[in-house]
Order: structure tokens, then sequence, then C-alpha cells
């Protein structure tokens, strides 16, 4: 049994989807481990991780704007020190997670044809994300 971890940062560019499959993908052949469990967590509390569909980015865009209008910046929140998209951020991270578990089979991640890796970010400046990828296997 082996095992293999890295950080990899991803830039966002405010609210939205960031697809970070190829850079995992390309991370997970580097490791010449054929078939194991790939752990994907994402160090913050405002963004998180999601597998979605990769080929119609009309998705991308309706997931968006469901999460605004599941968890509005207009609601009177408490916590607002950091802005008023700053607790709707932490809500939604709640709601989709910050971790995700994918097998890995001859040494691909064994996603679906149309699945995808994403950072969902909450926050709408950029931010810098670190995620933290974690191959167990042989």
């Amino acid at each position: 049994m082996r095992q293999a971890q890295y950080v990899l940062t991803v830039a966002t560019r405010g609210k939205g989807l960031t697809d970070i499959t190829r850079d995992v993908s390309d991370w997970i052949g580097a490791q010449r481990i054929a078939d194991g469990l790939l752990t994907v967590f994402c160090r913050h509390t405002s963004a998180s991780l999601i597998i979605q569909e990769n080929a119609d980015p009309d998705v991308r865009t309706d997931l968006a704007d469901y999460f605004e209008d599941a968890v509005p910046e207009t609601r009177d929140y408490v916590h607002q020190s950091e802005g008023p998209d700053d607790m709707p951020a932490h809500i939604r991270t709640a709601l989709t997670g910050v971790q995700l578990s994918i097998p890995v089979a001859q040494g691909r991640a064994m996603l679906g044809t149309w699945q995808g890796i994403y950072v969902f970010e909450h926050r709408s400046r950029p931010h810098r994300r670190e995620i933290v990828l974690h191959l167990l296997g042989e």
C-alpha cells in the first residue's frame, strides 16, 4: 500500500465553479498508483467541492443561480463582519461540502463520462484556494 499527498492551489475568479478535473487527473497519473481511493479536501469554509456535469456550461450557471436564490446575501445575518457575501458563503459550503472521495482504477479517477471536479467559490471576489489531494492505493 502506498500513499501520496499534494496541495493544489486554485485561483478562483469570484463566485462560480472552477474546473480542476485536469489538474487532479494529471496529478493522479504522476503518482503511479494504479488502484486506490482519492480524497479531495478543500481547506476553506467559504468555498466547497462538487462533482458535476462537465459538458454543458448552462448547468454551472443554473447551479450558481440556484444557490443565489436559496441563500441570498440580502438576509439579515448575525455574522456580517467580513461583508454581505461571507455568511451566505458559509451556508453554501455547509450545503455542498468540502470533501470528495473518488475511486481510482488503472491510474485514473473513476468519474463518469460527463462528470468533472469543481471548486465552488461562494465569495464575490477572487481567492486562492488550497485543495488537498490524498491518494491511497497500490
